[in-house]
């Protein structure tokens, strides 16, 4: 049986971190490193390694992503079946996000990481690497965008959420849970996620920062209202429950949408804005109608991630609202 030839791209992060000697751990081992430490990762996959950063994954930029996923369109359009991106678990959610926005084609990509780093007891990254790997060489894993899998599930990049802060099971898909297992060496997908059209134009290299505020009781919207002149391009407002905002905030947001766009979010843990149920001021049909843009189901986190790619893409705020429908 011919293996399935997988790229791993290694950034950094726990699943990579030794103690120093200055105390603490820090990223020190390369994607080959890690491929090495793997029993019978051989055994699943023809494996190729490259590790072009070695940062904790605080410490990524949304360029950093953008040059990930050059590489990757780059490398699956030849005979790579798939790729597994490595890197640390804070910001795996997003990072599986614009990959997700960005990667063309159905070559499957994963990302993942450890939560315990190589030298704990019990450490996770062996285990999350080869189940990573498993799926990225899967045929049953094509076509549906990119995933994060760790713990031996199977996440989507536009659902999942890290939930814990120190747990090996602490990414979560709340809105719908993970879309598959592996299971007895084999991905086993039991949902499909729609996924977005990839940005596949060229990206403007002037950064477009945007702003994400979350709402809390008593807001009097002075830091809203100041975002602009801040040099912010666009605003997410992680609103209260469905997409709510304090009354005094709704002149601020029609103020607001004439100078830069501004995306409505929720800043609970799951679920849709809203958009005909509350009718009040402040309530999500009166800051749609002020012409505020609904995130759909989309965390502020990664409504905010889009919304930088989508004004470095050139897209018309006309045509947002087929990149923010929900799956």
């Amino acid at each position: 049986m011919t293996l399935p030839r997988i790229l791993l791209l290694s950034l950094g992060g726990t699943i990579t971190m030794t103690r120093s000697s200055e105390g603490g751990i820090v990223p020190t081992l390369t994607a080959a490193d890690l491929a090495a430490s793997v029993p019978g990762l051989d055994t699943v996959a023809a494996i190729e390694t490259f590790s072009p950063l070695r940062r904790p994954s605080a410490g990524l930029t949304l360029d950093d992503l953008i040059g990930v996923a050059r590489t990757l369109n780059e490398r699956l359009a030849g005979d790579l079946d798939g790729a597994v991106v490595i890197q640390g678990t804070d910001t795996i959610e997003e990072t599986a996000f614009v990959l997700d926005c960005l990667v063309a084609g159905d070559k499957p990509v994963v990302v993942t990481g450890a939560m315990r780093g190589p030298e704990s007891a019990g450490a996770d990254g062996p285990a999350n690497l080869l189940a990573a790997t498993i799926v990225a060489g899967s045929p049953a894993a094509h076509g549906l965008g990119v995933f994060a899998v760790l713990n031996d599930e199977i996440h989507a990049a536009r659902l999942v959420q890290k939930a814990h802060t120190a747990l090996p099971s602490a990414f979560r898909s709340p809105l719908a849970g993970p879309v598959g297992l592996v299971i007895e060496g084999e991905a086993r997908i039991f949902l499909r996620s729609r996924r977005s059209p990839a940005l596949t134009g060229p990206l403007a290299d002037e950064s477009a920062p945007v702003a994400l505020l979350k709402m809390g009781i008593g807001d009097d919207g002075r830091l809203l209202a100041a975002l602009p002149d801040f040099g912010f391009r666009g605003v997410v407002i992680e609103g209260m429950g469905a997409g709510h905002v304090p009354e005094a905030l709704s002149a601020i947001v029609s103020g607001l949408v004439q100078r830069v766009p501004v995306l409505l979010a929720s800043r609970t843990a799951t679920g849709p804005v809203f958009c005909r149920t509350y009718g009040y001021p402040g309530g999500e049909i009166d800051l749609l109608a002020r012409g505020a843009l609904s995130a759909g189901a989309l965390s502020g986190l990664k409504a905010r991630l889009l919304l930088q790619l989508l004004l470095r893409a050139g897209i018309e705020r006309a045509a947002y609202a087929s990149y923010f429908a929900d799956p």
